[in-house]
């Protein structure tokens, strides 16, 4: 693992888990490899399902089609979606199937900044990229939250709580 993926993972932790519902209902959106999966799990996090185009995810497809993967509006506490905004525009997508009241957590990067992180990818500091970055968003501009938290992370990355 490339030494800032690392310590971002660490710290997108330390950021992100006091905003769980414990217990609460937890969806992820690109989920990956699995390792917030694991990260939840041993925090106490059981009620957990994970979606991404590829398995090892519990939900395998699009989730801007999350009717055909089994999803039910309004049926989450959390959406977690880390490095996924700049991918797919599914910010409506999560206002549906967030409960009044639940949290989206996302990462994504600073729009202007994102030549950086190319940099930083080809010098293997930080994970490539799986896909373009066709939906790079400055978070404020975002609509349809009651609230927002944003972070600037270093000057490269915006950490968010939506909540809505």
């Amino acid at each position: 693992m490339p030494p800032v993926q690392g310590w971002a993972r660490r710290k997108r932790l330390e950021f992100f888990q006091p905003q769980l519902v414990s217990p609460g209902r937890i969806l992820e959106i690109g989920s990956g490899s699995g390792w917030v999966r694991e990260a939840l799990s041993a925090a106490g996090h059981t009620d957990y399902a994970g979606v991404d185009l590829q398995p090892p995810a519990d939900l395998v497809g699009d989730i801007n089609q999350w009717r055909t993967l089994g999803l039910q509006p309004e049926s989450f506490d959390t959406i977690i979606a880390f490095e996924v905004v700049e991918h797919v525009d599914c910010f409506e997508v999560c206002r549906q199937l967030l409960r009044p009241g639940g949290k989206l957590l996302l990462t994504t990067p600073v729009p202007h900044m994102d030549w950086l992180l190319k940099i930083t990818e080809a010098l293997g500091l930080n994970q490539r990229r799986t896909s373009p970055h066709d939906h790079l968003v400055d978070l404020t501009t975002v609509l349809g939250f009651r609230h927002k938290t944003i972070r600037i992370i270093l000057g490269l990355g915006q950490w968010a709580v939506f909540t809505k």
